[in-house]
């Protein structure tokens, strides 16, 4: 009886090896393999599938886009100055069977671009007793074609020229700000979108260790009940799975929150919000190996100087302070205007000599002239533009060198990043071997569950942390290409 108890003991024990044996090399193989969804129907959210949600349905991207549809409604509204405009009045008196008067006058007013003039054609009828002899005419009325040019003010560039120039200028300074707009909207996108990677991979990893954990203490547990291991072991085991169920709900609860963060970028074509379905997953990467050259370099830093949307912005606004100088200068001479008409009545029209006579001809021509003594308004809003475009050359050195350095700080974030995930991917590696070492020395008795708790706490914490690394590498190399000034998604699309 004796005998058969102690080779059920051996039996039991030789079992038990074997399952441990057989559970280290499922836990090595478990730790050396990539992070795997956790549900099978889960269907992988790429950035790009969220580039295409974001740059069609987000409202501040729709929004940006109708900055230069209003720039070029502005435009529009400019050129409404120059458009040809009639203007007509009739007027007629009768009393005690007397005609007062009897007025028709209109005009056709064109606008010429060329030195600010103003073509004029006009037909006037002024009868009656009681007309001013100045504007009588005959009964078949007066006609007339003439010209008003001024001389002095206005000459060089007048209100409506200077409008429209301006008009023009902020089309270009709009399609700069939606740029920028956009190109901040799909960086924060950017930024969210990493996160929730950073924040299911450490779901996804500490899931993976309470799993070990559990079958660790479901295994543990056995021994103890057949008295081959102490029963502190047992609460060893305990003690390790209810703590990694603690880190589990914690990471539950910021892979969630991820998760809502990221939603408030996603809208459907309706401008509805939509959420990030529960089961999407991120795409996986450790593409942590794109080169920051000095051609890149050199490339991003040209970039950032001469197309920047914000660069781009203050050379605009440059630009427009430029013709509001011109313009302001031209409002320091005297006002002197000279206009002109030929006259002729209605039936003069129909014969058209060989030559004109000046001497005969009938003509109406008048001069306006107007000078304030001080100038004192003109000169006060010519210093006001003077001393807004030295704050917007100050505004445009200090904004290119604050995005010249954040440009090479982005680079030097980026190379950082490079250098310790590629640390880190040697420390996973070496970490994994204590692993599975220190499993080997437990099924040959010469460890303990402490040390082999330890070690795969350690290895758990060390794979999160180069997660953490790939996430904020793909932060870093879009906050680079968001400070020269690039379009974001160009490093997913291009590169």
């Amino acid at each position: 009886m004796y005998i058969i108890n102690m080779r059920a003991k051996h039996k039991l024990k030789t079992c038990t090896w074997i399952f441990f044996i057989f559970f280290a090399v499922i836990c090595n193989a478990s730790f050396a393999q990539q992070v795997q969804p956790v549900s099978g129907s889960a269907a992988v959210f790429t950035l790009t599938d969220m580039q295409e949600i974001v740059l069609q349905n987000h409202p501040i991207v729709k929004q940006a886009a109708l900055l230069s549809k209003e720039a070029s409604a502005k435009v529009l509204q400019s050129l409404g100055k120059f458009d040809p405009a009639i203007n007509a009045s009739f007027g007629r008196k009768i009393f005690g069977g007397t005609e007062y008067y009897n007025h028709w006058d209109s005009e056709l007013k064109v606008p010429l671009w060329l030195a600010g003039a103003d073509l004029n054609v006009g037909y006037d009828r002024n009868v009656g007793i009681y007309n001013n002899p100045e504007t009588r005419t005959s009964t078949t009325g007066l006609s007339g074609i003439g010209l008003t040019i001024p001389l002095g003010q206005g000459f060089i560039i007048d209100s409506r020229r200077n409008t429209l120039r301006q008009a023009k200028i902020m089309v270009d300074y709009a399609e700069a700000d939606k740029i920028n707009q956009i190109n901040k909207v799909w960086f924060g996108a950017v930024k969210d979108y990493w996160s929730w990677y950073l924040a299911h991979q450490q779901y996804a990893l500490i899931n993976e260790g309470v799993e070990l954990a559990s079958r660790r203490f479901a295994a543990i547990r056995q021994q103890v009940i057949i008295g081959d291991k102490p029963p502190i072991d047992s609460v060893e085991a305990s003690i390790t799975l209810e703590d990694r169920k603690v880190q589990l709900q914690d990471a539950n609860v910021k892979l969630t929150n991820s998760r809502l963060i990221l939603s408030n970028h996603l809208w459907n074509s309706q401008g509805v919000p939509t959420e990030l379905p529960a089961n999407a997953l991120p795409q996986d990467t450790n593409d942590t190996n794109k080169a920051i050259n000095q051609l890149v370099l050199d490339s991003l830093l040209q970039q950032a100087s001469e197309n920047h949307p914000e660069i781009l912005k203050i050379r605009y606004q440059k630009s427009k302070l430029d013709v509001e100088r011109l313009y302001r200068q031209e409002m320091l001479k005297p006002k002197l205007n000279i206009k002109g008409s030929f006259l002729a009545g209605r039936r003069d029209f129909s014969y058209v000599p060989d030559y004109y006579d000046f001497r005969l001809a009938n003509y109406k021509v008048g001069i306006d002239f107007a000078f304030p003594l001080f100038l004192r308004e003109e000169r006060g809003k010519l210093r006001e533009v003077k001393i807004q475009q030295a704050e917007v050359e100050f505004g445009l050195q200090q904004t290119g060198r604050e995005i010249q350095t954040g440009v090479l700080s982005a680079v030097n974030e980026v190379k950082a990043l490079q250098a310790q995930f590629a640390l880190q991917t040697k420390n996973v590696a070496s970490q994994r071997v204590l692993v599975t070492g220190e499993l080997q020395k437990f099924e040959l008795g010469e460890s303990n569950l402490f040390l082999i708790n330890s070690r795969e706490t350690k290895l758990i914490d060390m794979r999160i942390k180069q997660a953490e690394i790939v996430s904020y590498y793909q932060k870093a190399l879009a906050e680079l290409y968001f400070r020269a000034g690039k379009r974001i998604d160009f490093i997913y699309t291009n590169n």
